[in-house]
């Protein structure tokens, strides 16, 4: 069992991150970052979760670049081979749920 207090976390570097629990090959890990990521595409799905601050995401959908601003509570889910990098604005922690060892 353990309890987790999302908002006392704090990593050592942008994109640090804490293992929660690794279920049948599926990662859940939270992340604190005041950095933005780099663009990639998951080795598989992937739920993107604001659970304090602000994050741009933005994305590619048939070439073309989008993004939207996602707030506490907000989703993100990337399908396979959905190209996407988080822009946070400020200090974010976020839950990330992906297969183990995607990018």
């Amino acid at each position: 069992m353990k309890i987790i207090r999302a908002k006392e976390f704090k990593a050592q570097r942008a994109w640090g991150a804490l293992d929660i629990a690794n279920m049948n090959g599926i990662t859940t890990r939270l992340h604190w970052t005041d950095e933005p990521y780099k663009w990639h595409i998951n080795d598989g799905e992937e739920v993107f979760v604001v659970l304090d601050g602000c994050v741009e995401m933005r994305y590619k959908e048939q070439g073309l670049e989008k993004s939207t601003l996602l707030n506490v509570g907000d989703i993100f889910y990337a399908s396979v081979g959905t190209e996407h990098v988080a822009h946070p604005q400020g200090e974010a922690r976020i839950l990330v749920i992906e297969v183990e060892g995607s990018v």
